[in-house]
């Protein structure tokens, strides 16, 4: 048997006619003796990580890079401000209004009528906006001609 460092402690599969294994190749492990640490030659020293152009390694050290969770809550936190005073607008605005649109006439609170107009300049918007950014990406995957 063969250690994987190639001390001969007796023979192997190697040793039969026919199965020639390549140099360097080691053996299966149930052929291997119990010690099969890495010899001298076999160790490689472990190299530290690179580290960015311009910066320390204490660099991150100092203050902490914010997360994708914390701009989550500050999301939150803004939505919930943003909210509250909206509540406050519409509870402060409710005289009736009347509101025609496209032959259709009706009444409800001042503060709502703005708020439907509000969101649906918002969806107005969005759509420009996603129709946009659905033409960026075809051409981003479309073929250069030059």
């Amino acid at each position: 048997m063969t250690h994987a460092r190639g001390d001969a402690t007796g023979p192997t599969s190697h040793d039969l006619p026919g199965t020639e294994v390549p140099e360097g190749a080691l053996e299966p492990a149930e052929q291997r003796a119990g010690d099969v640490r890495p010899g001298p030659e076999e160790v490689t020293p472990v190299r530290p990580a690179p580290t960015r152009v311009g910066t320390s390694p204490s660099a991150g050290r100092g203050k902490a890079r914010p997360t994708r969770i914390s701009g989550t809550w500050v999301a939150v936190i803004a939505g919930l401000l943003v909210l509250t005073i909206l509540l406050v607008f519409i509870l402060q605005n409710l005289d009736p209004a009347t509101v025609h649109f496209f032959g259709a006439e009706g009444s409800l609170p001042l503060a709502i009528a703005m708020l439907f107009s509000a969101l649906g300049g918002a969806a107005l918007v969005a759509l420009i906006g996603g129709a946009r950014i659905l033409q960026l990406r075809k051409q981003a995957r479309s073929p250069r001609r030059r």
